[in-house]
């Protein structure tokens, strides 16, 4: 077969273009283990001479080493090759095997469709084919076939005896924070007393923040460094400590081996999902229940079953969509999440406005999505005062016994972080005294190394000297231990819960998360004819109550009480009063405007009245000092039957004319 006299299929054309040796393995471990058959592969250059090309026109493309042969993306090797043949520039196509080429039957008869219109002929360690000849073509269709079954069923083969190891829960991966990989394989807890520390500060302090951003603002404030154990390299398994991030607190609470479960088969991959020539991606991640393999008591635990599916029943509360309220919000309002809309049972939303900020709620789903108009709004303070109300009065009976829980609370935690720093000391220490041993073990004439393990010994005592420090600043900034006068105050606290509610020290948050163990959610009407707002109040358990409630409105005849406040407004006027005088007796009585603000003040009773025909009110006397054609800014007022605001817009504006007497008073 290598004389090209021999060979019939071998014709002057092909002669004529290049000769083109395919290289490939499949992952890069086998680069590194299976030299002889790369070497293989490259020495198929000598049986291209051997065929008659020159060396010259021989092409070795080995762009695909390390890559699958299962797809075309990614293996640029390939990809290369598919464009020389269908430029007309190959004679010969060489491979160890056909199944080097492709182990994919759509990308295999690609490249014999290309080979078969431009007369390329292939060849391997034994033959040499003809796509264009149908007995070859036949013998090349069967190659490739054999190829993808090949792969096939040694992948099946290797992942059966995966499944069934994992199975048992036998098969270990790369153990996480807080645990090391025994010599036997199994996973333990690990040795170390700080780690074990940091990895129980992490849960408990989780189960207080209840959102993963609080949880990392937590550690970053007190200067918590995340213990991870090296995979590689020279320090392979030694402690290095890293800044706390989001990804790895993340993966660290929605690992259920942390409560003594093994799983496996938790990052299926979804074809839809991949990106081509990355073969990585695509990946989704299932909840525990949904793994191929679930042990729930196999592995040694940091915190219990039901412990870790609170966590991650919190972990999906805090994500904001549909159904779920989302995490606590920075704003100044206290129901984001809860509040529905009684009319399209859509969520209403927050928005803030003015210097303020005052916030209200706004039913805009239809308004987004269909342009309708606006559903509801209704200004938040007032729902908000009803609501903490009640929520207060459902925590008074137990108040004392969450003062109590507090201070031991505040007391668990002081001595959660004691702990920490005294074990960040300890190991500083450690350090410290190992690097003088070594430094003190050298020889005196090996400078060396005595220059290494002397910057080293000076590299630990500034780190231990760090650490002091931070210890002193924590010392200081740290809460002390509580004295018995602070713990009197504390449950003092228990009988006056609207003031620790309203005490600058409770954020939004910490309201939020109150309402959010308490109220599952709350639902409004609003009657867009008066102020009344229905309202209902849905416990979690199950209890529903209803209440009504007084909205602000622009307008005074939207209130329930305006006939009232009419005839009231009427009576007074009878009685001569100014309207000062007027709004201090409305006020007393319990008639309140229908804006935000609380009390009636003399400008508001001003513009009633002069939009009424009130009862006839005592003649306005007219001062001596002025002339039959002369007024004080009030007395136009009062003969126009105008708001005073009125009058002295138009002095400002020029519109009257106006002199001043001798007290400085306006005279028009």
């Amino acid at each position: 077969m290598s004389d090209p006299l021999r060979s019939p299929k071998l014709r002057a054309w092909h002669l004529d273009r290049s000769a083109f040796v395919y290289v490939r393995q499949s992952t890069p471990q086998q680069v590194i283990d299976h030299q002889e058959s790369t070497a293989r592969q490259y020495a198929l250059a000598g049986r291209a001479v051997a065929l008659g090309w020159t060396p010259d026109r021989i092409t070795t493309i080995d762009d695909d080493l390390g890559k699958s042969g299962q797809s075309i993306e990614g293996r640029i090797g390939f990809q290369r090759l598919l464009a020389e043949v269908a430029l007309d520039h190959v004679g010969l196509i060489l491979g160890l095997e056909m199944s080097r080429l492709a182990r994919s039957n759509r990308d295999w008869h690609q490249l014999l469709e290309l080979c078969a219109r431009f007369r390329v002929l292939l060849a391997d360690t034994e033959a040499i084919y003809d796509p264009t000849d149908h007995n070859d073509r036949l013998l090349l269709g069967l190659h490739g076939m054999m190829s993808e079954a090949e792969l096939h069923v040694l992948k099946e083969r290797m992942y059966q005896g995966k499944l069934n190891k994992a199975r048992r829960g036998a098969l270990m991966g790369v153990p996480p924070i807080g645990y090391i990989r025994l010599a036997s394989g199994e996973w333990a807890i690990d040795p170390d007393e700080q780690v074990q520390a940091i990895v129980r500060l992490i849960f408990d302090q989780f189960n207080k923040a209840i959102t993963l951003h609080g949880l990392l603002r937590y550690l970053v404030d007190h200067r918590v460094l995340i213990p991870v154990r090296a995979r590689s390299g020279p320090g392979r398994g030694l402690l290095e400590w890293r800044r706390p991030n989001r990804t790895t607190l993340s993966n660290l609470l929605h690992h259920p081996c942390y409560a003594g479960a093994y799983r496996f088969g938790h990052r299926p991959i979804d074809p839809r999902r991949k990106q081509p020539g990355q073969p990585t991606t695509g990946r989704l991640i299932c909840r525990p229940e949904e793994c191929l393999v679930l042990i729930r008591v196999r592995l040694p635990a940091y915190i219990t079953w039901d412990r870790f599916q609170a966590n991650q029943d919190q972990l999906d509360a805090n994500r904001a969509r549909e159904g779920s309220p989302g995490a606590p919000r920075q704003g100044a309002s206290l129901l984001p999440g809860l509040l529905r809309c009684g009319r399209c049972r859509r969520r209403m939303i927050v928005l803030y406005s003015g210097p303020k900020n005052h916030h209200a709620y706004n039913c805009t789903r239809g308004t987004a999505d269909y342009g309708q108009p606006l559903c509801q709004s209704l200004s938040g303070q007032v729902l908000d005062d009803l609501i903490a109300g009640r929520v207060l009065a459902a925590v008074e009976p137990v108040a004392l016994e969450a003062s109590l829980a507090a201070v031991a609370d505040v007391e668990r935690e002081r001595a959660e972080l004691a702990r920490h720093w005294q074990l960040r000391r300890e190991r500083a220490a450690l350090e410290v005294d190992r690097s003088a041993r070594q430094y003190q073990a050298c020889e005196p004439e090996n400078r060396l190394v005595g220059r290494e393990l002397e910057r080293r010994w000076e590299d630990s005592l500034k780190s231990q000297r760090q650490i002091e420090e931070e210890y002193e600043r924590w010392l200081r900034t740290s809460p002390r231990r509580l004295s018995p006068e602070n713990e009197l105050a504390i449950r003092g606290l228990a009988a006056d819960l609207p003031s620790v509610w309203r005490a600058a020290t409770t954020t939004p948050a910490d309201r939020q998360r109150i309402a959010r163990l308490l109220i599952e959610h709350v639902s409004l009407i609003i009657d867009k004819a008066s102020d009344r707002v229905d309202v209902e109040l849905h416990w979690i358990g199950g209890q529903v109550e209803c209440h009504v409630l007084s909205r602000p409105v622009r307008r005074y005849d939207l209130r329930a009480d305006y006939p009232q406040l009419i005839a009231r407004l009427r009576a007074l006027c009878a009685e001569g009063l100014s309207a000062g005088e007027i709004a201090e007796r409305l006020n007393e009585e319990g008639f309140r405007p229908p804006k935000r603000v609380a009390r009636f003040s003399r400008g508001m009773v001003q513009g009633l009245l002069t939009r009424l025909e009130p009862a006839p009110r005592k003649h306005h006397v007219r001062p001596p000092d002025l002339d039959q054609d002369e007024y004080r800014p009030s007395g136009l007022a009062h003969r126009l039957e105008i708001a005073l605001d009125s009058v002295r817009r138009w002095l400002r504006a020029g519109w009257l004319t106006s002199s001043r007497d001798a007290q400085g008073r306006h005279v028009i």
